[in-house]
């Protein structure tokens, strides 16, 4: 196991945050599991982050490795991104990140034009299981739906599927494999609180989900919970996903349509149990809290920079614009774009760099701010040639 120092990371420029990276938090970050993914020819990569918190008590936060790209895979190519995921203040870890580069299998060629890219971050609660269920599962059900509308009828070998129907189908599937492990749990297997519980409450465990496929000519988002996407386009936050917040005005009405109620319980709940309004799992809340997700294209530009993914325990206390920042300040550390080089005049190990630090930034920032829940973040590069 590795120590990550606070002193490594720094930024040129924004004093404050510059500030921020040369001051030792009080917590100590060690490493729990691996960083990037690193996938083999021939084979979809395997993601390894989202450590248990089994760390004991004088490590209070885990961290997860900043991600980087394989070296000397050079024909596998896909964008720089960089993730890091701590326990925070919390007592075990419920977060997962799932992060798998070309994981349609080549569809578009030997060449990087036609490949997607899959990042997810998950934010467990109940249990980790839910969340971890998604982590392994989720983009192998959203490759076999992407291939099975690439399939049917009236489907050409140019034309892309429709992604919003992709993304509900395979979102629905992992809430129904959520519920069938859910409904297995016998006294025989006891592993952790969920299961340990008088009666079981498997079904009471569910998690976020928050997945992002990046492609040669657009971003897309698909969201069920409060994780959020921004994306950063010529210094500009876009939001790419919506909270999903009970006392969220529409939510709010399909939450009472259904028979349920939104209580005020240390915030707005979902029968003054669930602080959110769509997850996967929590067969007991059902149907007042969905899975289905809300579905966002974007048609990729010359003037985006990069795409963040994170957990609530970010987003709580980091807002949009302050998160951009930070990753285009990281990105300005690593030396000024010069045309034609690849990506953006910026090597591939420093690119790499870049994401990580800005990663692990975001991080920190978040825990300086006293965020009591888990933080998970991925960075993903889009400046074009990355």
């Amino acid at each position: 196991m590795a120590e990550i120092c606070c002193d490594d990371a720094k930024l040129a420029s924004a004093s404050a945050v510059t500030a921020l990276a040369r001051r030792r938090p009080r917590v100590e970050l060690g490493v729990a599991g691996s960083g990037a993914c690193r996938p083999t020819p021939g084979a979809a990569a395997a993601s390894d982050e989202g450590g248990s918190g089994g760390q004991g008590k004088r490590r209070r936060v885990a961290c997860a490795a900043p991600g980087r790209s394989s070296r000397g895979l050079g024909s596998m190519c896909w964008p720089a991104y960089g993730v890091t995921s701590v326990r925070g203040l919390r007592r075990e870890m419920e977060d997962a990140v799932s992060i798998r580069p070309d994981f349609l299998h080549g569809g578009g060629g030997a060449s990087s034009s036609g490949k997607h890219h899959f990042f997810g971050v998950f934010d467990g609660h109940g249990c980790c299981h839910v969340a971890r269920l998604c982590q392994d599962r989720m983009h192998e059900l959203v490759a076999e739906e992407y291939n099975k509308a690439g399939s049917g009828e009236g489907a050409t070998a140019a034309a892309e599927p429709a992604w919003k129907e992709v993304m509900e189908r395979g979102f629905a599937r992992m809430d129904d494999e959520a519920a069938s492990w859910a409904a297995t749990r016998s006294g025989n297997d006891l592993a952790c609180r969920c299961e340990l519980q008088k009666p079981a409450r498997c079904d009471h465990a569910g998690s976020t989900a928050l997945v992002a496929v990046v492609g040669p000519t657009s971003v897309v988002v698909a969201s069920a919970g409060d994780s959020r996407a921004v994306l950063s386009r010529g210094g500009v936050p876009v939001p790419l996903s919506v909270d999903h917040k009970p006392d969220r005005p529409d939510e709010l009405e399909r939450i009472q349509a259904a028979g349920g109620r939104v209580i005020f319980w240390d915030g707005a709940r979902v029968l003054g149990v669930l602080a959110m309004s769509r997850a996967i799992g929590d067969g007991y809340l059902k149907p007042f809290v969905t899975a289905e997700p809300e579905v966002t294209v974007a048609e990729r530009t010359d003037e985006d920079e990069c795409l963040i993914l994170a957990s609530d325990g970010l987003w709580d206390v980091v807002t949009n614009e302050m998160a951009c920042e930070v990753v285009r300040a990281c990105f300005r550390s690593n030396g000024p774009p010069s045309p034609g080089a690849r990506p953006s005049g910026v090597g591939r190990a420093d690119s790499d760099r870049a994401c990580s630090d800005a990663a692990l930034l975001l991080a920190k920032l978040a825990l300086a701010r006293r965020s009591s829940d888990n933080v998970s973040v991925v960075v993903v590069d889009l400046r074009r040639g990355s």
